[in-house]
């Protein structure tokens, strides 16, 4: 098998594979979008919202700003806190979401969550934990696609969110196949 990287940006990756087949091609994108953890805001506890807007919503969106995830140091049971508060008129932004812990932040600080109006505020405090894209979209790191150029090559897309590096998406992708592939092998000899 030979791997030709043919673009590696911060935000996307491009490589092409020859020698492969569509099922380790089908298993690189998919474990690549679902598998790969990576930190998202799970829980939020409001303690003022004299917004329009439910609680819930403003959750909801909160839950999906794209948060750095460093590749080591955290494993399952750790939580970030963030913190937010604000007062209108004006919008708060992901950049308004302060941590606990300055590896995990948001990874893009322009994105809108709310417009508040005069008078209006918001004040709330935020727990991120690890997470697959198996659990919930909100923890899925990348968009990632492959076309067939023949029967044993392919080309792949890898677009990050943000939490990480394109280059280490594949990374750790190809780390948990490994990691599976031996699995199976322990398992076999059993």
């Amino acid at each position: 098998m030979k791997i030709n990287v043919t673009e590696n940006t911060p935000l996307y990756i491009r490589f092409k594979i020859s020698g492969a087949n569509y099922n380790l091609a089908n298993a690189i994108r998919r474990l690549a979008i679902n598998t790969v953890k990576c930190f998202a805001i799970d829980k939020v506890t409001f303690y003022e919202n004299s917004s329009p807007m439910f609680d819930e919503y403003i959750a909801h969106r909160i839950g999906l700003v794209p948060l750095i995830s460093p590749a080591k140091g955290y494993d399952d049971q750790d939580q970030i806190s963030f913190s937010l508060s604000g007062e209108g008129p004006g919008t708060i932004y992901s950049k308004d979401l302060k941590s606990s812990d300055k590896g995990v932040k948001v990874a893009n600080e322009k994105i809108p969550i709310i417009k508040l109006a005069e008078g209006q505020s918001i004040k709330l405090d935020a727990k991120a934990v690890l997470g697959s894209g198996q659990r919930s979209a909100k923890f899925q790191p990348c968009l990632a696609t492959y076309k067939a150029l023949s029967d044993d090559e392919f080309e792949f897309y890898i677009e990050t969110f943000g939490q990480m590096p394109p280059a280490e998406i594949l990374s750790r992708t190809l780390s948990i196949i490994t990691a599976n592939v031996k699995e199976v092998e322990k398992q076999i000899k059993k």
